[in-house]
């Protein structure tokens, strides 16, 4: 099965309008995209500064907990993400555990992960925030974009795209393989 791009114009979070998504039965499976997102959820509580004309969008899907760890998950997100937009940059792109993306010490994605439960199964909602053409400023951290440190062209409907394939890629080789293939084939 393949994900589902589901577009949305402004919402308040994209893991919000999954869990909504999933709650209705309506797609169990896919990826929630929004052009503006008003209140965007970072880890611990922080909030998600979402400049129009960067990526938004939530990953989800069913997931076997005892199969693949949430922490495993944690690392394949990162990597998928990270191998994604090495494509544009020469730049060393670093995974700042547990879920950032950073370009010289700067912020280019942050990664928020949540699980929750419907008619007795898990799923996961994977929030993607990257910046791809502007950085937030007057912030307490760092932050860039990949414009800033890129000489190609950055369209996020690309990105978005090869960003559902890999998703689609991670979920057939979940239901199809065991554990050990995947943690090593995303390793």
């Amino acid at each position: 099965m393949k994900l589902k791009i589901v577009k949305f114009k402004s919402v308040r979070s994209t893991n919000d309008e999954a869990i909504k998504l999933i709650r209705s039965n309506k797609y169990l499976l896919g990826l929630a995209s929004a052009e503006s997102q008003t209140t965007g959820r970072g880890t611990r509580g922080k909030k998600w500064i979402s400049l129009k004309g960067n990526i938004f969008i939530s990953v989800f899907f069913k997931v076997n907990l005892l199969k693949i760890k949430i922490e495993n998950y944690l690392i394949i997100n990162a990597k998928i993400i990270k191998k994604i937009l090495c494509e544009y940059t020469k730049e060393i792109i670093k995974i700042k555990k547990p879920n950032d993306l950073l370009i010289n010490g700067g912020k280019i994605c942050g990664i928020l992960q949540e699980v929750i439960e419907h008619k007795k199964e898990k799923y996961l909602i994977t929030g993607i925030g990257i910046n791809t053409k502007i950085a937030p400023s007057n912030i307490d951290f760092k932050c860039t974009s990949l414009k800033m440190n890129s000489n190609k062209n950055i369209n996020n409907k690309t990105i978005i795209n090869k960003i559902k394939m890999n998703y689609d890629k991670l979920v057939y080789d979940i239901n199809n393989h065991n554990s050990l293939y995947v943690k090593k084939k995303y390793k």
